[in-house]
């Protein structure tokens, strides 16, 4: 898919959306649309792999935090990183035709901190380890960009602290299920959402380091961070074969892929727009095993 492609296809989903001089249109932009699923698809695993019967599925308490994640959360999350990175995000293009730019507006930091308060609205309902891994999510997606430890200036912590994309499953299988997922698979998950975000991270490098911004892909530089992220994929998969092999299996898609990418003349910046498509396909495949073990066992 072509940068160009891309390009209309985010045209036409922002064309759908109030104007951006609205408050609403510009919260709806500043949330990244096309990344609501990396925190509320997790939400979706986490139920089909926790709740004990099909009306689990639709609990009242895995309708609220689907809600929460796909919207809310991802305002707070992005809206920490924008207001935290106003002053780069004035050279950075991306802002021009894809997302907003931050510019102090009252409004809209009232809205990113109403966004992250909404969690209090979970402390009654959530058991205390959910609460504990909620809490967790919230740290996290605030000092990732704001001080004093701004992880996303920092190598290899930049890329840890993107485990908490995989938090809002945990949160939600804890809560249906009344415990823990298993280790393997928080720690498969983690590891996995490590690779994505070096990678993503692989076509900024050369601005970035003109930014001087420092990021565990800029440290290791392309064709080494090739290699992170085939370490983590793999590292993901043989966590997930502890879980059940097949869903190692279908993780070993991303080491494969990447060396795939790494061989050719591929360019990274095309290939990084396959991946909203292969992460679907995956979670897709995730979900249905966990439907597939609720109605028919196994």
């Amino acid at each position: 898919m072509s940068r160009e492609r891309v390009r209309r296809g985010v045209n036409r989903l922002q064309g759908t959306l109030p104007p951006e001089t609205t408050t609403t249109g510009y919260l709806l932009r500043l949330s990244r649309p096309r990344f609501w699923f990396y925190l509320a698809g997790p939400v979706v695993v986490g139920v089909a792999y926790g709740a004990e019967s099909p009306t689990g599925l639709f609990a009242p308490i895995a309708l609220a935090l689907f809600a929460y994640f796909l919207v809310p959360a991802n305002v707070f999350l992005y809206g920490v990183n924008d207001v935290f990175d106003a002053d780069i995000d004035e050279r950075n293009p991306k802002k021009d035709d894809r997302e907003v730019r931050y510019t102090g507006n009252k409004t809209v930091l009232a809205a990113v901190i109403v966004s992250g308060l909404l969690v209090l609205g979970f402390v009654p309902v959530l058991t205390p380890a959910s609460l504990a891994v909620l809490a967790l999510f919230v740290f996290l997606a605030v000092e990732y960009s704001a001080p004093p430890l701004r992880f996303k200036t920092t190598p290899l912590l930049d890329s840890i602290s993107n485990g908490l994309y995989v938090l809002p499953g945990v949160i939600a299988y804890t809560a249906v299920a009344g415990e823990l997922p298993p280790i393997a698979a928080v720690s498969g998950g983690w590891l996995w959402t490590m690779g994505m975000h070096t990678f993503s991270a692989i076509p900024d490098i050369d601005p970035d380091r003109a930014a001087g911004i420092r990021t565990t892909a800029t440290a290791l530089g392309e064709r080494r961070t090739y290699g992170y992220c085939a370490l983590c994929w793999l590292a993901a998969a043989v966590s997930f074969a502890f879980v059940h092999v097949l869903l190692a299996v279908l993780l070993l898609a991303y080491p494969v892929l990447v060396f795939a990418i790494a061989r050719s003349s591929i360019d990274v910046d095309r290939a990084y727009w396959w991946y909203p498509a292969v992460n679907t396909l995956v979670g897709i495949a995730f979900t249905l095993g966990g439907l597939w073990r609720l109605i028919y066992g196994g």
